[in-house]
């Protein structure tokens, strides 16, 4: 690498020649990275985004000292699997090919869990982590696991160089596991383990130790997977030369480390560490819990490409949303009963554990005052619920409970979304005698009572410190950005519970809704040494910097980064697309009325109308509403007028979507109707002939009455302004899920298609317009018309 490198980027692009704009994004990404900044860039289908970012990419970790490695997060399967293809495509001509990696979870990889060898209930997260935890006090140095002569000596070379003092680890120990799980081939009652098309060198049962291996005796299970790891020094066996042009993604990497026998999981980290490309989700750069994979990766040399980023403030919200379940609050005091239990069955035990707690700086009153808080908790939480759904059903405590309690999630706030004030359950816990101090010391406690078990040997998956670290946040966050509430997710079990009913229905949490993601974004990125965010939709820019963060990022007093943004136009034939404003009556809810047949009203028998005048056109149809309520009504009418046939998506599970596109896309022209927030509208592409037409019925905007909005649009107007709260938390937004949908129709240069929306909220002037948050180039193409010409005018395109 040289900062002077006389090699440009041309030598990474994987194609012959570059699209109109793809030069242009390529210079603009490499000019703001180096200059340690952010691009912010809108660029529609035909940019060529993918291939132009990792090409910048490529070229800034070669020929520059800047960088040594780059990340990628998208959302979205098909970009994830869009940028390994590409970047297979840039390998194919390199001489030295970049080392490529995609993440997945450890869901996708573990081979127990993904053939159901746990035991129902447990989950794959759960008994992986268990497994790792015995696994690594068995090959600890410490522990009494015997080693035999031959397993001293490392046969395996893979392993990574890692400093001896750094080791706590005995690799000899790891093989000793290895040995013992492995499956004999003539044991015919061992069935083997397969998955991912591979036969793992051990039985589908998990292993455990033999009395005789270990000097205590007992028998220990654990995983000969993470066995193996360890037995390699922490390496891998499965190398960048596995995946198809050194990119390893769960294709190469699952069938390879199962028959080898080694963790799976732990060989895409190797890789990871090793890489110079990275793809993943938003997970892997946003979520604390996930962060702990990609830290040793992630610094000041570490470029980052944020694709789809027009979802990055929704996704990083729920990301930063925390929440406390009422049977974790029951078990982590449960944790502590387990100290204080033997404590008070006599002076002796006491005061031991008081000496224990002391060497941690917990007086064993803490721990009283901290069980004492859970058990009130519990009680408070009991309470609150049951009033609230005696409020709201009036069937509910009467035994018939069954009746009246709905099958959805119901939201329960703490306070008033529109007063940022402290909650129900602080002022409560201050009433109670529980203030600041107890809750900011019982995650201190937690961890205290966690070692004081560890010492005595009892084995424990203990929850009390993270318990206790959430509560102190719940103290010390501010009632602004965060909004609390107890959610009830809907979860029927048998009935069990007379007294408290809602138990049989519901799982109940104690919720802290993030309001306001940009302090965050801004905070990490600021970690980095640059980056793009990109999307076909991320305008108005300007208005997307502020909520990202990007703008505080640009003007932070002590050391600001460049921020700079560009938004290119679609370069596909303009003669092959026609782009409509129908002009009817806004789709409000309180003039179209209920999404019911029997609903005549005027304003429905218009939209019904312009509905049908578009499905009777040629060829297939893409017709997007509001939500999945009007979908269902819109295409409930459309079945009763017109002779196509038609489809609607209803919201459903990721296989049932997938099989409607391919329905949709088969055979004799159709009609999809769906919901504009929905999957069908975002991330999919139509190509060729599979679309037609795309038209947007109306404003997809979010529950305005739900609490959880409301207390964000409070949080944008307190940051951003009260005359901006609209705006910015609910219209942008809708209007960014819009434009996915018709972007949906024309996926390249030869394609032909129409693109509508319909309603007056469209028209340039009109009362609460949107006309406005469409780019200008945009908003040129769209023509206002009125629906009575759309016969003719579709008849006019399609035939000219």
């Amino acid at each position: 690498m040289s900062e002077t490198s006389e090699v440009n980027w041309e030598t990474y692009f994987g194609f012959s020649d570059p699209y109109e704009n793809q030069n242009d994004v390529i210079e603009n990404i490499i000019d703001t990275a180096q200059d340690s900044g952010y691009l912010a860039m809108e660029g529609p289908c035909g940019t060529g985004k993918t291939m132009a970012s990792l090409t910048a990419a490529s070229y800034l970790i070669r020929e520059t000292d800047q960088f040594n490695n780059a990340i990628v997060v998208t959302p979205v399967k098909q970009q994830r699997q869009q940028f390994v293809e590409d970047l297979r495509v840039i390998n194919s001509q390199l001489e030295e090919p970049l080392a490529g990696v995609a993440l997945v979870g450890k869901r996708d990889l573990c081979p127990y869990g993904r053939e159901d060898v746990f035991p129902d209930g447990s989950s794959v997260q759960e008994r992986c982590d268990d497994l790792r935890e015995a696994t690594a006090d068995l090959v600890s140095e410490d522990s009494n696991l015997k080693v035999q002569q031959q397993f001293e000596t490392d046969a395996t070379p893979d392993s990574s160089p890692i400093p001896e003092e750094e080791k706590w680890w005995d690799p000899a120990k790891g093989r000793v596991l290895v040995e013992n799980a492995q499956r004999d081939p003539m044991d015919e009652d061992a069935a083997p383990l397969h998955t991912a098309g591979k036969t793992a060198p051990y039985a589908r049962t998990q292993p455990s130790t033999t009395p005789e291996m270990t000097e205590s005796g007992n028998r220990q299970l654990y995983c000969p997977f993470e066995a193996d790891w360890y037995g390699r020094d922490k390496g891998s066996p499965v190398t960048f030369e596995s995946g198809d042009n050194h990119v390893v993604t769960t294709e190469e990497l699952l069938p390879n480390a199962v028959e080898i026998g080694t963790c799976p999981h732990r060989a895409m980290t190797v890789l990871m560490k090793n890489a110079d490309i990275v793809v993943g989700n938003y997970n892997h750069l946003f979520d604390n819990a996930s962060r702990h994979l990609t830290a040793p990766i992630l610094d000041e040399q570490t470029l980052v490409i944020i694709d789809e980023a027009h979802r990055m403030e929704e996704r990083v919200r729920d990301l930063l949303t925390d929440t406390i379940g009422y049977y974790t609050v029951k078990r982590a005091k449960n944790d502590l009963e387990q100290v204080l239990r033997p404590a008070r069955q006599g002076p002796q035990n006491k005061r031991e554990i008081k000496a224990r707690l002391a060497a941690h700086d917990v007086p064993f009153e803490a721990v009283e005052t901290a069980e004492a808080f859970y058990d009130d908790v519990m009680e408070w939480f009991e309470t609150q619920v049951d009033d609230e759904l005696r409020d709201q059903f009036e069937q509910y405590g009467t035994g018939l409970s069954w009746n009246s309690l709905p099958d959805n999630d119901i939201e329960v706030p703490l306070r008033d979304p529109d007063e940022p004030e402290p909650d129900e359950f602080t002022r409560w816990a201050e009433q109670a005698g529980y203030g600041g101090d107890t809750f900011r010391m019982l995650s201190k406690v937690g961890l205290a009572v966690e070692q004081a078990l560890e010492q005595e040997d009892i084995d424990r998956d203990c929850v009390c410190t993270a318990i206790g670290a959430l509560f102190g946040q719940w103290w010390e966050r501010d009632h602004v950005d965060y909004f609390r509430e107890i959610e009830l997710e809907y979860s029927k079990k048998d009935d069990r519970d007379v007294e408290k009913p809602w138990m049989n229905y519901y799982n109940a949490s104690l919720v802290m809704y993030n309001c306001m993601p940009s302090e965050k974004i801004k905070e990490i990125l600021d970690e980095f040494g640059g980056g793009v965010l990109m999307s076909a939709t991320l305008e108005p820019l300007s208005i997307f910097e502020e909520v990202t963060g990007l703008e505080e990022l640009a003007t932070d007093d002590e050391e600001p980064r460049i921020v700079s943004s560009r938004t290119y136009d679609l370069t596909f034939p303009e003669e092959n697309r026609a782009s409509w404003i129908v002009d009817v009556e806004a789709f409000k809810k309180r003039n179209r009325g209920e999404p019911a047949l029997e609903n005549k009203n005027s304003t429905r028998e218009r939209y019904a109308y312009v509905a049908r005048e578009i499905a009777r056109s040629h060829g297939n149809i893409l017709l997007a509403w509001p939500n999945y309520s009007e979908a269902e009504w819109a295409a409930n009418r459309l079945r009763e007028e017109i002779e196509k046939p038609v489809l609607l998506d209803q919201s459903s599970s990721h296989e049932e979507t997938r099989e409607l596109k391919r329905e949709f896309v088969r055979g004799e022209p159709k009609v999809l109707v769906t919901s504009t927030r929905g999957t069908l509208t975002e991330g999919v592409d139509y190509e060729g002939d599979e679309l037609h037409t795309c038209a947007v019925f109306g404003i997809p905007l979010v529950n305005i009455g739900s609490p959880r909005v409301r207390a964000v649009q409070y949080a944008y107007g307190d940051r951003f302004g009260t005359e901006n709260s609209f705006t910015y938390a609910l219209t942008i937004p809708a209007v960014r899920q819009i434009r996915q949908a018709f972007g949906r129709v024309i996926r390249g240069p030869d394609e032909r298609g129409v693109r509508i929306v319909v309603g007056k909220r469209f028209v340039p002037d009109a009362l609460h317009s949107v006309y406005e948050y469409f780019p200008e180039n945009e908003r040129e193409e769209f023509v206002r018309m009125k629906p009575d010409f759309l016969a003719s005018l579709f008849r006019d395109f399609w035939e000219n």
